[in-house]
């Protein structure tokens, strides 16, 4: 299954919210490449949630328990029939035991290249395997 990484400013929706709530929809996309990550998210892919801010850490693992669809406060489709606006559902599994903050990712050679360093302003991501496997085990998952 793929990860993607969803950053969230925590005063907005922080992960303690969302275990909370247990569920949720994520919504409130709007950048191109975003959305493109967005629409190819399916049930079961893992998601890395990262709280930007002063925090800048990755704090929790969740699943999408529903693939891509059109925002139902945004609805349309773009010119290849998908959702213009995708919006996912998702739900808690844990907490990291171990924050994995954005400095500790910048210091590691293995990072130079992940889209969390490259493209700071991407709110979605995806996680490559490989940079997924050393995510978690900083993170201690």
């Amino acid at each position: 299954m793929p990860t993607f990484l969803l950053k969230t400013e925590p005063s907005e929706y922080s992960f303690d919210q969302l275990q909370k709530d247990k569920k949720c929809t994520w919504d409130g996309v709007s950048n191109a490449a975003a959305l493109k990550h967005m629409r190819s998210m399916k049930k079961g892919d893992e998601v890395l949630i990262y709280h930007t801010g002063d925090e800048k850490r990755i704090v929790g693992l969740a699943r999408v328990s529903k693939g891509a669809y059109e925002d139902p406060k945004n609805p349309g489709l773009n010119a290849d029939s998908e959702p213009k606006t995708p919006v996912v559902d998702l739900a808690p599994v844990k907490k990291v035991p171990e924050p994995v903050t954005l400095a500790a990712i910048k210091a590691d050679k293995r990072f130079a290249d992940f889209a969390l360093v490259r493209q700071g302003r991407l709110s979605v991501m995806p996680v490559p395997p490989e940079i997924d496997a050393a995510l978690r085990a900083m993170a201690g998952l």
